[in-house]
């Protein structure tokens, strides 16, 4: 993960309403830096890919460019997405706003709800290589990413493999709930759900909860 100074992550945002920018730099942690501001498509594309930041906080709705918005900025910036996330941080929880971005190339989308303290965690994660959505809307990536992959049969021998804990664990981190939900929704501690999560990804060969995601989502597990 690239990160800047000892511990925080660069973070460039992109929203077009100052005073909801001011309040996002406030309620992030001090382990997110904001390092770079912009409120048009056209100074998002110019700003990321000048600074290059780790995770770019993305409004789906933005003036400018060609009217694409978020997922606009994303496409403007494809060559960058190995080093460079995009989380979408949006007021919208329609469908379709969520699905235009996701399949531009962003990484996750949370609604504008969210607090301080999951912001910080979600662009960590995003950071780190996971698929990070509100839990409420992983359903529209499912159903969208499991539509285009087209159905797949799953082998007894797949989910065989899974304890039964084991699989409410992947369902629930599949759908985008952090370690701290996935504790509280199956009365665990968050130790618990971590090892749980490894054992996950090593039964299934899979190497990142982005990837346990589009895998539950093709075998319309969820």
């Amino acid at each position: 993960m690239s990160e800047s100074g000892a511990g925080h992550v660069d973070v460039v945002l992109v929203d077009d309403h100052h005073m909801f920018r001011t309040g996002v730099k406030a309620s992030l942690d001090a382990g997110v830096r904001v390092v770079g501001e912009a409120d048009t498509v056209d100074d998002a594309i110019r700003l990321v890919r000048e600074l290059k930041p780790p995770v770019v906080l993305l409004d789906v709705h933005l003036p400018g460019g060609d009217g694409g918005g978020g997922a606009e900025v994303i496409k403007a910036c494809t060559d960058l997405l190995g080093e460079t996330r995009f989380l979408a941080l949006s007021v919208s929880d329609a469908s379709e706003d969520v699905v235009a971005v996701i399949r531009a190339g962003a990484r996750g989308y949370v609604t504008k709800a969210i607090d301080g303290t999951d912001l910080s965690d979600a662009v960590r994660r995003v950071a780190g290589g996971d698929a990070v959505f509100s839990p409420r809307l992983a359903g529209f990536v499912l159903d969208a990413f499991g539509a285009a992959a087209g159905d797949v049969a799953i082998g007894d021998d797949e989910l065989d493999r899974l304890s039964a804990r084991e699989r409410e664990v992947m369902r629930l981190i599949a759908r985008g709930y952090s370690y701290r939900e996935v504790a509280s929704e199956l009365f665990i501690s968050i130790k618990t759900v971590e090892t749980h999560v490894s054992a996950v990804l090593r039964k299934l060969q899979l190497s990142s909860r982005h990837e346990l995601t589009r895998w539950a989502a093709a075998r319309r597990l969820l």
